[in-house]
Order: structure tokens, then sequence, then C-alpha cells
């Protein structure tokens, strides 16, 4: 177990630094004044020589892509100055001479050209929106899904068979902007005095009596359209389980001897059909986080996804970097995850 997870812990690096160094040469390529953007357009030359330093700007590009680097690495040498430590947060470690000092810290993903923030900050405070959206757009597409994958394989060519089918292909062929925006303007817009539900809104409001409030009316429309498409997979999924399953050998032996069908259903032929089923929900959950972007964007939600179009539309260089980064991060640790759940559910796999 230890050498399969070092083995995917080292796979997963390499995926990461080939990640950053795409990431890194593919926004430097792309045109776009930041020294512009950090201090407006008319500014004089020694203010646009300290920012163009700060940032490393003034360095060979393999030179700013080592710093980046740099930047990015929880250990790594630097100078034990207070501009130092204020810009990266550190924890001294070795004291290497110098003046130079081994340090531990987060990984520093710069700036903002708009509003100077810390990128990682501005992550964060929009983490929980992005995580609780495909959270609840998992939970649905796994409940449902399951749901009506065993309705389709114990009802196999009849009606329910063939309706859950066809609508599950459109499930997944139909685009998510696509389907965000006809969800968001028939249940949003054209029947919102009957739904209940609004067009765009956060999960947490700011209320000027109660202050910080719930809103969890917000999250169906979003998290409904998230969840189609892992819904319709995980419906076709169920279904050639449970047909795979239902015409095994000891599923017939049990019906033999005489057990209730929906007992031998229930206990013996689901538990072993959900094995791709839940690997497919495992590897999801992180791909809904990267794929909630035009969902945010259309439903107007808070979230990782929403801050990253915008700063895509402003060509803030480092949001979109950081944020790219950081999903790269999720898939590689969920992969990880599920590699060793798959395993340890299927005695049949074994880790190498």
């Amino acid at each position: 177990m230890f050498l399969f997870v070092a083995k995917r812990l080292g796979y997963g690096f390499l995926v990461l630094l080939g990640v950053v160094f795409v990431v890194f040469f593919l926004f430097h390529a792309l045109p776009g004044d930041p020294v512009a953007m950090m201090a407006g357009q008319r500014t004089d030359v020694a203010t646009r020589q300290a920012i163009e330093k700060e940032l490393g700007l003034d360095e060979p590009l393999s030179i700013q892509f080592y710093l980046y680097l740099k930047d990015l690495s929880p250990v790594s040498i630097h100078e034990d100055t207070p501009e130092e430590q204020l810009k990266y947060e550190y924890q001294p470690v070795v004291n290497l001479g110098q003046e130079n000092v081994l340090v531990v810290k987060f990984p520093y993903l710069r700036r903002s050209f708009q509003t100077n923030k810390r990128v990682g900050e501005i992550l964060s405070e929009n983490l929980e929106s992005t995580f609780w959206l495909a959270f609840a757009a998992m939970i649905f597409a796994t409940i449902f899904g399951i749901i009506f994958g065993m309705v389709a394989a114990l009802r196999q060519n009849t009606f329910w068979d063939h309706f859950l089918v066809i609508t599950s292909v459109l499930g997944i062929s139909i685009p998510s902007f696509v389907s965000a925006i006809i969800i968001a303007m028939i249940f949003g817009y054209y029947l919102s005095d009957y739904t209940g539900l609004n067009l765009t809104g956060q999960l947490w409001v700011n209320h000027p009596i109660y202050g910080r409030t719930l809103h969890m009316e917000n999250l169906i429309l979003p998290a409904l359209t998230l969840g189609l498409r892992p819904l319709s997979i995980i419906t076709q999924l169920t279904r050639s389980s449970m047909l795979e399953v239902m015409s095994q050998d000891y599923i017939r032996t049990a019906r033999a001897k005489g057990l209730q069908y929906y007992h031998v259903v229930l206990k013996h032929a689901l538990k072993n059909a959900l094995n791709p089923v839940v690997t497919a929900v495992s590897g999801w959950l992180a791909t809904l986080m990267a794929g909630a972007f035009f969902v945010e964007f259309i439903f107007d939600w808070k979230g990782i996804g929403f801050i990253t179009l915008k700063a895509v539309q402003s060509l803030d260089f480092p949001v979109v970097m950081g944020a790219t980064l950081f999903i790269a991060l999720i898939f590689v640790v969920v992969n990880i995850i599920v590699d060793i759940l798959y395993a340890v559910l299927d005695p049949r796999v074994h880790l190498n």
C-alpha cells in the first residue's frame, strides 16, 4: 500500500509540474500588460520599474519560471528579510548563512493584477460555494442515478427502460451551459412565481436585520443543472452493471432458494453492482468542481468558476493560473483516493 501511494504521489507530482509548465508559458504568451493593470495606464517610469522588479518581469522568461516554481514550492530557500517574510508568510526551518534560510510555507500564487489581493485568499474565499454546489449536484446525481438505473434494469425493454435510456443520452449530450440557460429561464424566470426559485442568488446572503442567512433554495437550480450529466452517466452505469449482475448464477440460486425478489435485488445484486458506480461518483466530485465554471457564471454563483471567468475577461493572469493549478491538484488527489478506494472495494484489483 505504501509503495502504491508513493508511486501515485510521484505521478501526481509530475502531472502538476507539467500543468505548471504549460500554464505558465501559455499565459505569458498572451497579450496584456500586468504593470498597467496594477498601476494604471498613466504612471511614472519609477513605479513601473518597481512593479516589474516585484513581479520578476525584468528577468528573462526562464528566470521568471524558476521564480514561479520557487513561489509554488512549499519548501524553498529565501532571504531572511522583513520584505520576504511579509510576502511569503514563511516559517524558517534551517539557517543557511548569508541571510538565507530554508523555509516551509504555503504555496504563494502571487497577487491579483486587479485587486492586488493574494490569489490564495481569493480562491479560499470562493472555495466553499463551489464545493457545496459540486457536493449537492453529486448527491442529487448519485441518489437519482442509482434509482433510475435500477428501474431501467429491472424493467428492461419496457417503456420506462427506453425512456430512461433516451433521457440519459440527452443528458450526456447537452452541454452544461446550454442546459443551464434552459433551466434558468424556465424555472428561475418564467415559472419563478410557482417554483419560488430565483434566477440568480447565493447560498449565504447578508440580511440587514438577521445578518448572514442561509438560502438553500438558491442552490437548487445550479445543482440540478450541474448534476444532469453525472446523473445520466450513473443511470447508464447502474443499469448495465445491474443487468450483468442479475444474470449471474448466484442470483438465480438465491431466487431458487425462495428468497424474495426485492431482497435479492437490494441485498445481493445492488451491492455487487455498485463498484463501478462508486468509482464514477468518487471521480465526478473533482470533475464537477472543475466543470462548474459556466454554470456558476450563468447563475451568478460566486464560486471559483465565476471568479476565474471574470479574471479571464480582465486578463488577470495570476488568478486564472492559480485556479487552474488548484483544480489540477484536486484532480490528482481525488484520482489517488479513487484508485485506493476501488482496490479496497474490489479484491480482484491489486495495488501495484
